[in-house]
């Protein structure tokens, strides 16, 4: 087997988030953590993934501090922490960049929707400090030594 490549210990904070939560399982989980799941049944359910393939990705996500285990009864539950809440802007922007480059026009697929009004949220934009919107050729990466 081959051996993944780490970069919890990179100096670029995109390739720590990705070591994190990068493989696809683990993204799906979150999203469907945000969307309700809870049980490690509903997981496997929901997703269709190998027990054990689901099994470690949950104790990647406990031991990222992304989600926490919680007994509930004769089970456990999976809980966003709120490190975990913090990746929604990430869910609700793959999810916008899917529903925009992934389907063929008039192609079904499932919405989030605001629960007050019951409409699709507003594209998300990256904004400056100043509250403008700004596009990749408005940034810079800086490095801090």
């Amino acid at each position: 087997m081959v051996e993944r490549t780490r970069f919890d210990e990179a100096e670029c904070p995109v390739a720590r988030s990705v070591d994190a939560v990068g493989d696809w399982w683990s993204l799906l989980i979150v999203r469907d953590a945000f969307d309700g799941s809870r049980r490690f049944g509903e997981f496997q359910r929901s997703l269709g993934v190998a027990k054990n393939i689901l099994s470690t990705r949950l104790k990647a996500l406990v031991d990222q501090g992304i989600l926490e285990l919680h007994p509930a009864g004769a089970y456990n539950e999976y809980l966003l922490t709120p490190k975990g809440e913090a990746l929604f802007p990430v869910i609700v922007a793959l999810r916008q960049w899917g529903e925009a480059f992934s389907f063929a026009p008039g192609e079904p697929h499932s919405e989030l929707l605001d629960r007050r009004d019951g409409k699709a949220l507003r594209p998300l934009t990256v904004h400056a400090a100043d509250g403008r919107a700004v596009t990749p050729a408005d940034t810079v990466v800086h490095k801090i030594s």
